[in-house]
């Protein structure tokens, strides 16, 4: 009755609930919903929400919705003597209605009141919320505090370099705020992301000692590290790779190009410029959020979109808990109009290892306005903070952020002391404060910061250490430091000269046509070369080709099974052939060395524009298609040689992608690797009734020939199909003959009874297609009999 009522006035897609509702109010609106599945729907509903899984907004409308259902229910009832029926109906409908939003006021009363009554949950939710510039949900976090109290929260950072002191005092003391109130803060640490982008010369050990030195700077930064935990994302996701990467996928078939080109703000590019690389990243933040089970991404304002991409994806998934988002705020750089600190531009922050001098140098010429609008806001840039600054001035930003982030702090300066950032603000911008003492405050303050971490590595033996060899590795020459190719090998290079053929993407319903075409190529590669034919099958979970199981593991089940079947009708038809044939599944072949797949797969990727892949195929928006374009060079990559033959035998539609990926591996510096040559037959089509007048293809059931068809199928759509009396040019069954019957059948011929006149029967050979064509061309020979 509920749903009834506000369906006229709901939108379900913009409602924050399960999905199972969601499909009510949509089924809802077209027709009407028996009032006993109505009730039965929302006691259920009620149990969601006290699983905490509704929004509260969603609550008061059932409920208002319910109550106001009950006084049109009466009216609702046509006066007929017929009637009496329905009024009972109506009433007990009324009452029922009445209980179901009583039920649920109660139930959203006594949840809010529970948490608002709970002094600890409060404490902690008000020291959690001053983390973030903004809570993504601040419901949904006192219900998280309310009900695990032992929650994970993530950051990542790339162990690249130096760090500032943003990411050194600021982000202490906030990883201390969410550990007091009782979460386990989890950093990951992306040395594998640092090795992809080549950082200290593609080296994982060096990449590593950064990641230590970073732990040193944060420990004698005052980083309580009793409830923190470093993973190394080399470590995790080498060792769990099928589950890091299949997410991955299920991930990246869920969006479209346009949604995830929305993200690639945190890579700091216009979005008109991007790599198809680019396009990766977000996709591979997002799954570090539930590779790591986290409950909050407590990450900077500027991961907010990739982060809320995640929440989307547990929309799509069916996954009741989303990550909550604490963002918190991005820091001024020091220099006029920068919305935040740049690593390559060393003036635009203060570093953790800065000498005295250098951070009173660099704070003394900082910008610092005393008017608001001096900085203008910037159009085509999205802007790195959730809160409204019109001053924006850097040193207020290092007062409020990195002087007050301090446990009882009180900042210094022009002769007073300050309690809280909103006096020092007030002061200067009144000029009781000028810039000349607040900046002198600030380098007072910030010196008495970081001078722990200062005295740290220069009297901790192994920090000294560590510090020494960084600085040592820093000062190396490029050359020095050049990193190796990193790449798949699939194939043996004991294999002399090998042919590859790619094998479709599954489906359902594969055609006889399809594996016709396969075998074609396989049997078009020289008997001298070693035949392999490539199943692609986590390419095609990407594509979403076999979708619809419950959970992504039966998805990857399905394009097995279907891969399984395929391979089994290639072996069934020509086992002589097959038997000449070597099958690598993708799959397997990437998890025998997962590191440097991906690495082939994104390094492919920055060497092309997304534009450049996305002409492949603009027939699709999903963003599969740039992720599986990108796998398939990273496999043709996987299987170059330097020294032995590699030729790729394909369809004309497959060659654009598998000649771009043999030019990217011709057009590589120093890797020794020569370029598969790229063989294209064209398609044979065996479709069995004739186009539309504009070429179109007519929807038929019986157009296709199917691999998993019956005796009774292939006869009947072999009786109904196309074939015209001296039509050689396009005459399914002669396609047929030429393809599979004589090349393939037991006795490699055809015999064709014909009546006297036409020159009796015959047999055909393979030798023999060309003949039989021109024959049944020429007429001799009836449509029925061929």
């Amino acid at each position: 009755a509920a749903i009834r009522h506000r369906r006229g006035g709901v939108a379900a897609s913009r409602l924050q609930a399960p999905p199972r509702l969601c499909a009510c109010f949509a089924a809802a609106s077209f027709s009407p919903v028996p009032m006993p599945k109505a009730l039965s729907l929302l006691e259920q509903l009620i149990r969601d929400v006290q699983a905490g899984t509704c929004a509260k907004e969603l609550k008061t409308m059932i409920a208002d919705g319910a109550a106001a259902k009950e006084t049109t229910n009466a009216a609702a009832v046509p006066s007929n003597p017929d009637a009496e029926g329905k009024k009972a109906s109506a009433a007990h409908a009324a009452e029922g209605s009445k209980k179901v939003a009583e039920q649920t006021r109660a139930v959203s009363s006594k949840e809010e009141e529970a948490a608002a009554t709970n002094p600890e949950v409060e404490r902690n939710l008000q020291t959690l919320l001053s983390v973030g510039e903004e809570c993504v949900t601040p419901t949904e976090l006192r219900n998280l505090l309310t009900k695990k109290p032992n929650f994970v929260l993530y950051d990542g950072f790339e162990p690249s370099g130096r760090m500032h002191i943003a990411q050194g005092v600021f982000k202490a003391m906030n990883v201390n705020k969410c550990t007091q109130t009782g979460g386990t803060f989890i950093f990951w640490v992306a040395d594998w992301f640092a090795l992809m982008n080549d950082k200290m010369g593609g080296d994982l050990e060096r990449i590593k000692t950064v990641g230590h030195y970073l732990i040193h700077v944060w420990t004698a930064a005052g980083m309580d590290m009793q409830r923190v935990k470093f993973l190394w994302s080399s470590e995790e996701i080498t060792k769990h790779a099928k589950d890091y990467w299949t997410l991955a996928l299920d991930i990246t078939r869920r969006f479209t190009v346009a949604r995830i080109t929305k993200c690639c703000q945190i890579m700091g590019r216009a979005e008109g410029t991007l790599t198809a690389a680019q396009i990766l990243y977000p996709l591979m933040q997002c799954t570090d959020i539930f590779f790591l089970k986290a409950d909050i991404c407590q990450l900077g304002v500027d991961q907010r979109k990739v982060n809320m991409l995640a929440r989307e994806y547990c929309d799509s998934a069916g996954i009741k808990l989303k990550p909550i988002i604490l963002s918190h705020h991005m820091l001024y750089g020091l220099s006029k109009g920068q919305a935040k600190m740049s690593k390559s531009n060393r003036d635009s922050a203060i570093f953790m290892e800065d000498p005295a001098d250098e951070v009173a140098r660099k704070l003394r010429q900082a910008y610092c306005p005393t008017q608001e609008g001096e900085v203008e806001d910037k159009p085509d840039e999205e802007s790195m903070h959730l809160t409204e600054d019109k001053l924006k001035n850097p040193c207020l930003d290092y007062v409020q952020h990195i002087v007050f982030c301090m446990p009882g702090a009180t900042f210094s300066a022009g002769g007073r002391q300050f309690a809280d950032f909103a006096s020092v603000r007030s002061a200067f911008v009144s000029g009781a404060l000028d810039e000349a003492q607040l900046k002198e405050g600030l380098i007072l303050a910030v010196n008495g910061l970081l001078e722990p971490v200062r005295k740290h590595f220069s009297e901790d033996a192994e920090a000294k250490r560590i510090l020494a060899q960084i600085t040592e590795w820093m000062q190396e020459p490029k050359s020095v430091r050049a990193s190796p190719l990193r790449r798949l090998n699939a194939l043996d290079e004991t294999e002399c000269a090998v042919a590859v053929v790619f094998a479709p993407l599954p489906t359902a319903q594969p055609t006889v046509g399809a594996a016709a075409d396969v075998l074609r190529c396989l049997a078009t590669a020289p008997n001298s070369h070693k035949r392999v034919l490539w199943l692609s099958d986590w390419s095609a979970f990407s594509m979403n080709c076999l979708g619809g199981g419950k959970t992504r593991a039966d998805d990857l089940a399905a394009v097995a099974a279907a891969n399984d079947v395929f391979v089994a009708a290639l072996e069934a038809i020509a086992p002589s052939l097959m038997s000449t044939v070597k099958v690598v599944r993708q799959s397997q072949a990437i998890l025998s060395n997962p590191s440097d797949y991906w690495i082939s797969v994104i390094n492919a990727g920055r060497a092309h524009s997304l534009s450049a892949i996305r002409a492949i195929d603009e027939s699709t928006q999903e963003v599969g298609q740039v992720i599986t374009s990108l796998m398939q060079m990273a496999d043709v990559l996987s299987l170059a040689s330097a020294t032995n033959e590699r030729s790729i035998y394909c369809l004309s539609e497959q060659q654009p992608l598998l000649q771009l990926a043999a030019d990217y591996i011709g057009a590589m510096k120093d890797s020794m690797l020569k370029a598969p040559s790229v063989n294209a037959l064209p398609r044979a089509s065996m479709r069995l009734k004739a186009p539309h007048a504009d070429g179109a293809a007519v929807p038929d059931d019986d157009a296709e020939l199917m691999l998993l068809d019956g005796v009774p199928d292939v006869t009947r759509k072999m009786k109904k199909a196309f074939c015209e009396p001296g039509n050689a040019n396009f005459c399914p069954p002669l396609v047929i003959v030429r393809e599979l019957v004589l090349p393939y059948s037991d006795s490699k011929s055809l015999i064709l009874k014909r009546r006297a006149e036409d020159g009796g029967d015959r047999t055909y050979t393979l030798d023999d297609s060309s003949e039989l064509a021109e024959e049944f061309a020429a007429g001799k020979g009836h449509p029925g009999d061929l």
